[in-house]
């Protein structure tokens, strides 16, 4: 253990030391907050995007001052003005204009219930969206002119909706008011995600830390000083700790963003009791993905000469990207249960699963992890063994039936 400590550190500061490790661990939140903030910062919201549409009305009805009341309350962005042009008249006022519109107002159009709105060629696409306001002050108009009693009128005005209850609903209505708030597991559960991600993708260094060691030559004299165990070992021990630095940088840059800009108190939905279970669950899928990434380095004379078999295995830890879809839609779902028990998809679908169910199915949790435990273990040893032989083999890369043979013997 001794040894597998010394290999820790000098991978630890032999990366701290590197000018490109240190600025992809602030370039990766850097690129986060940056991306969060691009729409922002470039693209402005959807009213600063809006033009001013100049809307004359030609009011018959007396209804002026509450139409231009009613858009002002709305926030709609009209140039509201009075006219008395004819609907004769006013192809040739909207001849050569852009964002105009005439709206005529008169008993008839009231009667009938449908109010012509002459547009410019050149109108903004959401204008007709934009008119639906002036309804309203016509159809208080068409109440009042009926001489209808003060309880009629409101029941009138209030309308009837049919709202839709699933019986996901319905279940969710009769259970107890003690409920946990759902963004107590979201908020932990991607804060674990978050940490899953940063250390496994660190951890994909030991692909290239092992390869260069061959390449180098300088095994050999690594070896002569520890174990091809301690060695791999310190190996996983080091880049663990190396994923926890860049995570816990790039939280402490990207948190406080996300509650800036989503207004939500993080630490009063972090820390909770379900967080230790989600950390736990990544650190498994590290330790899984690291154990397969310093074997299968080892076996390589180059990064830049990886076959086809070495380029698979570094896909592995974006397998869970195909469960995401029928998980989201179904997380107690057929294809979700089956990502439960893989161990290469178990971590992200567990996490993923957790986050979006209220009842957690803690016998599939526990079989999870009992299959997670005993594949961090057994690809630890079969790693073990390809680490021994593949650290001192040169000069080409070894295929999947070398890889076979060193497992068997």
């Amino acid at each position: 253990m001794h040894n597998t400590k010394k290999v820790a550190k000098w991978e630890i500061k032999r990366n701290l030391k590197n000018k490109t490790f240190i600025i992809g661990m602030f370039l990766t939140p850097i690129l986060i907050v940056g991306f969060m903030l691009l729409g922002d910062l470039f693209g402005g919201s959807d009213d600063d995007n809006q033009e001013t549409t100049n809307v004359f009305i030609n009011d018959q009805l007396a209804i002026f001052s509450e139409l231009k009341q009613t858009v002002e309350s709305a926030n709609i962005p009209w140039d509201l003005q009075q006219t008395d042009l004819t609907e004769e008249e006013v192809s040739n006022a909207l001849a050569d204009t852009e964002d105009t519109a005439y709206l005529f107002l008169n008993e008839q159009n009231l009667n009938q219930g449908v109010v012509p709105a002459y547009t410019s060629e050149d109108i903004a696409p959401y204008f007709m969206d934009q008119v639906q306001v002036v309804t309203g002050p016509l159809q208080a108009l068409q109440i009042q002119e009926l001489g209808l009693t003060e309880d009629e009128k409101n029941t009138l005005t209030q309308g009837i909706q049919i709202k839709e209850i699933t019986t996901e609903e319905l279940q969710a209505q009769n259970q107890t008011t003690s409920e946990t708030n759902p963004m107590e597991r979201i908020v932990p559960g991607a804060f674990a995600g978050f940490i899953m991600l940063s250390i496994v993708f660190t951890g994909m260094a030991i692909f290239q830390s092992a390869s260069q060691e061959k390449k180098d030559k300088i095994a050999e004299i690594i070896l002569s000083s520890v174990t091809p165990a301690d060695l791999m070992q310190g190996k996983i021990l080091g880049y663990f700790v190396l994923g926890l630095l860049q995570a816990v940088l790039s939280i402490s840059i990207v948190l406080p963003v996300v509650a800036w800009k989503f207004d939500l108190t993080i630490l009063e939905y972090l820390l909770v009791p379900e967080l230790f279970l989600y950390i736990g669950i990544a650190i498994l899928g590290y330790l899984l993905f690291a154990s397969i990434f310093v074997g299968v380095g080892a076996t390589m004379a180059d990064v830049s000469t990886a076959g086809n078999f070495q380029g698979m295995v570094m896909m592995l830890p974006f397998l869970p990207f195909i469960f995401i879809g029928p998980v989201l839609s179904d997380p107690n779902g057929l294809m979700a249960q089956i990502g439960t028990y893989i161990p290469f998809t178990s971590p992200g679908v567990l996490l993923l699963r957790l986050t979006n169910l209220e009842q957690w199915p803690w016998m599939e949790i526990g079989i999870s992890l009992i299959i997670l435990l005993l594949s961090v273990w057994f690809f630890m040893k079969l790693a073990g063994k390809i680490f021994k032989i593949g650290i001192l083999m040169y000069g080409k890369n070894a295929t999947p039936a070398e890889i076979w043979k060193w497992i068997r013997a």
